[in-house]
């Protein structure tokens, strides 16, 4: 075997003579260079042969396979050997060797114009006769007995590798069979209806095409994997154990196909391939993209490349889609369709969950160094099941638990330092093999000394390193994983407290109304209402799908929107967990699309709606449709489902869900007509709310009422009432003035006047801003403009008899 002399990289194909100085020069070439050079008649040998430029290279690492098996060998023994191994089993008929003498007669004629070239016409047989008469001598004059012993060590080592390399399919695919083979697949759990049915439909004489149809995470290649270990066990019929399953990569097919006709040379090896093997089964995810995959202008995609093996049974393919992509792709194509039997394959209860992450967790329990209790891998598969609702069991149970173990183990320094301990005990290792050779080798005897204490300071470093990992296998145990750690992973994920209820959060529920009464005055069986429903939810007590649902009616200004915010605020510490919708922008009929987003075909249809896109980001919130009766009607059929079920469908077809939600709706109806004082009895109490029922069933239908939870009418503010909220916006203006490094004390005379002035049993609290805005913060804006304010620590307002506000000012100094 000849290197190429130009690269000296691949082995010499081509061979070719010159003269110099009246003296043959041969030179051995690679087919690549070969090419380069432009050695005439050699394109057109290629062509002949079907070779062309994007399989040069493959064509290249065939001929280095062969060449390394034959090692040193003459090439003739080689091919003797062959011959003899398969003697009686080889039909040179089919072989078009004439196609090859013409080759040669053309080159000559390129050589030698002069060359008479009626042997190009000849008989295609005498060609064929003369070819074998050829290849029997060329064997016969090199057979040697010496070489005899060689010949059938080769023979022996060659009758491992009769199988004939699938190129395309190495290239482009898997090999799911040699995987399971060398257990580099984890085993499937549970599966036997949809295994055994697939088993059933690959058995079939035609046809034998199962597609898997499936929801994303239901399992659907892992019952391809499925299939691999069933045939390494020797589990399926007989037809059907010599089968080698091979798993394609589309996107490496497609990738790097510039010009036209590379992906149908790609695929069509690649069918050429399953077809020439005869025991392949091609397993095709995402099936849908084979209709699209190769598209260009004039080219066929790789589904028009697949119908015809598909028809004619030549090749066996496992597809696996979605319901919505077969739909959409597949059965457009009566012809395709027709070619597949359909395997629904079902998300998984919960209960086969459980029995599936039992099967898996071993893997990750080696991987992550934990070890999963019962009740974590049930609480896996409860948890996502109640709280992920975009996603489908059992991957995201998986899911849960490997990140689970990802997480316990972030700060885990011996596994560190183990790791570090391992790699430096192979590098020693290499290092004391070499040092021993050193010394085995050394005749020097003043550097013998020097190499043995080297290799002692090694032997004691290895030893160190031994005695710590023993150390570290003793302390270093498997972490635990209970439902705690799996309750983090999904709150984490999900921002839903799902945690079990601690003693600080049981504090914060007990005590809600205090919380929310902190900054909502009055309004006691509004707040009792709402702290109520949180803490039956919170505790898990109730319907688990329905949300709590509340409708706030009342007179503007006594506190209703307030009250969302607040609630908002204390459950989830932030104040983007609100939602708030002002249904005055929903007036219209077409403004139904805004919510749940625009159909297709529409402006904004991937945008998704103002609501559903919200929630999903957000499923634990506080949803506010303020004032909800200027809403139209239409907008009350879009929330039925909401109240009854916690699902709205979006217009893409998602299915968003509300059952971690809070729904509140405010609304003034029947709240305009001004009623009697507060305060004075019950009678104008009972008068308001006759009037607010009234107007309600007047403006909502019976069937939107009868799905709220609760309907909380807001009385009108007393004057007591309005005297405590001064104090609380107050506050605000005491953190707007301790920005500014100093403090603000109002006299009991001031806030009551301010009480007076902002008081408006019409209007609610709202004047009351307004006052103290105009007498308090305007004043405030034009001191400190003025200057008026520096080096002043404390601002002391006041009311005098005069009947104005006085502002006292104090220094540091004072």
């Amino acid at each position: 075997m000849s290197k190429c002399q130009i690269c000296n990289e691949n082995v010499a194909i081509v061979y070719t003579t010159r003269m110099e100085d009246n003296k043959p020069i041969s030179e051995g070439i690679c087919l690549k260079c070969a090419l380069e050079k432009n050695i005439g008649g050699l394109q057109v040998l290629l062509n002949k042969s079907g070779i062309n430029e994007e399989n040069i290279d493959q064509v290249q690492e065939q001929m280095n396979m062969v060449m390394d098996e034959m090692g040193d060998s003459n090439p003739f023994d080689f091919l003797k050997s062959f011959l003899d191994e398969n003697e009686g089993n080889l039909d040179f008929s089919n072989l078009n060797l004439g196609d090859f003498s013409s080759l040669a007669l053309e080159i000559d004629a390129e050589d030698d114009e002069d060359e008479d070239d009626e042997e190009s016409d000849s008989d295609s047989n005498d060609s064929q006769q003369k070819s074998n008469s050829l290849m029997a001598a060329t064997i016969g004059k090199d057979d040697k007995p010496e070489n005899k012993k060689e010949n059938t060590r080769s023979r022996n080592r060659r009758r491992n590798r009769r199988r004939r390399k699938n190129k395309f399919l190495d290239q482009f695919g898997t090999n799911l069979t040699e995987k399971a083979h060398n257990e580099e697949i984890d085993r499937i759990i549970g599966r036997d209806q949809e295994l055994n049915r697939v088993v059933q439909i690959l058995n079939r004489r035609n046809k034998n095409n199962p597609a898997l149809l499936g929801e994303p995470g239901v399992g659907k290649t892992a019952i391809a994997e499925g299939l691999a270990l069933k045939i390494v066990n020797k589990e399926v019929p007989a037809k059907l154990l010599d089968k080698q399953v091979y798993q394609l990569d589309m996107t490496t097919m497609v990738a790097g196909t510039q010009f036209r006709g590379q992906f149908e040379s790609r695929m069509k090896g690649v069918v050429e391939d399953a077809k020439r093997s005869g025991n392949v089964i091609l397993v095709i995810d995402e099936l849908h993209n084979i209709m699209g995959a190769g598209d260009a202008e004039g080219a066929m995609n790789a589904a028009n490349i697949l119908k015809p093996a598909l028809a004619k049974g030549e090749v066996s393919v496992i597809g696996s889609t979605t319901l919505d992509e077969y739909r959409r792709f597949i059965e457009k194509d009566s012809a395709l369709e027709r070619r597949f039997q359909k395997v629904i394959v079902d998300e998984p209860n919960q209960n086969e969950s459980i029995e599936i992450l039992h099967g898996v967790k071993d893997y990750y329990e080696e991987h992550h160094f934990v070890t999963y209790t019962k009740n974590a891998i049930r609480a896996a598969v409860q948890l996502s099941d109640r709280y992920i609702h975009e996603r489908y069991l059992p991957d995201k149970a998986i899911d849960i638990i490997d990140e689970a173990g990802s997480r316990v183990n972030l700060d885990n320094t011996l596994l560190t330092e183990q790791k570090e301990l391992e790699d430096r005990s192979k590098e020693l290792d290499e290092e004391i093999a070499e040092s021993y050779k050193q010394i085995t080798e050394n005749t020097d005897e003043e550097k013998s000394l020097e190499l043995y204490e080297h290799d002692a300071n090694l032997r004691e470093e290895q030893l160190r390193l031994r005695k710590r990992l023993e150390e570290i296998e003793k302390i270093n145990k498997p972490v635990v994983i209970d439902v705690h750690e799996i309750a983090e992973v999904v709150e984490m994920w999900t921002g839903i407290p799902v945690q079990q209820i601690t003693e600080a959060e049981t504090e914060k529920l007990l005590n809600l109304e205090e919380r929310l009464h902190e900054r909502i005055i009055g309004q006691n069986e509004a707040v009792n209402a709402v702290a109520r429903a949180i803490r039956r939810k919170r505790a898990g007590f109730g319907s688990a799908e329905k949300p709590p649902s509340f409708f706030f009616v009342g007179p503007t200004g006594v506190g209703k929107t307030e009250l969302v915010k607040v609630l908002s605020e204390v459950l989830f510490e932030e104040k983007d967990a609100l939602i708030r919708l002002d249904m005055s922008e929903f007036m219209e009929p077409h403004t139904v699309s805004k919510l749940i987003g625009s159909p297709p075909g529409y402006v904004g249809y991937d945008d998704g709606g103002q609501l559903t896109e919200k929630v999903r980001r957000r499923p634990y919130s506080v949803v506010l449709f303020d004032e909800i009766e200027k809403a139209h009607t239409d907008v009350y059929n879009i929330l039925l489902q909401i109240l009854d079920d916690g699902r709205l469908t979006d217009s893409q077809g998602r299915v968003v869900n509300f059952a971690n939600t809070v729904l509140i709706m405010t609304s003034n109806a029947g709240t305009t007509l001004k009623g009697n004082m507060i305060g004075f009895g019950s009678d104008a109490k009972i008068a308001m709310e006759n009037r607010v029922k009234s107007a309600m069933e007047e403006i909502f239908r019976p069937e939107f009422l009868n799905r709220i939870d609760e309907v909380v009418i807001f009385q009108e503010l007393s004057k007591t009432e309005i005297r405590e909220i001064v104090d609380l916006m107050l506050k605000e203006i005491e953190q707007d003035v301790a920005r500014h490094d100093m403090s603000i004390t109002l006299s009991d005379q001031a806030k009551d006047k301010l009480a007076k002035e902002g008081y408006s049993p019409q209007y609610g609290a709202r004047p009351l801003r307004k006052v103290i805005q105009r007498q308090i913060e305007d004043s405030l804006a034009d001191l400190f403009l003025d200057g008026k304010l520096d080096d002043v620590t404390e601002i002391f307002v006041d009311w005098n008899e005069e009947k104005e506000f006085i502002f006292e000012k104090r220094t540091i100094d004072a």
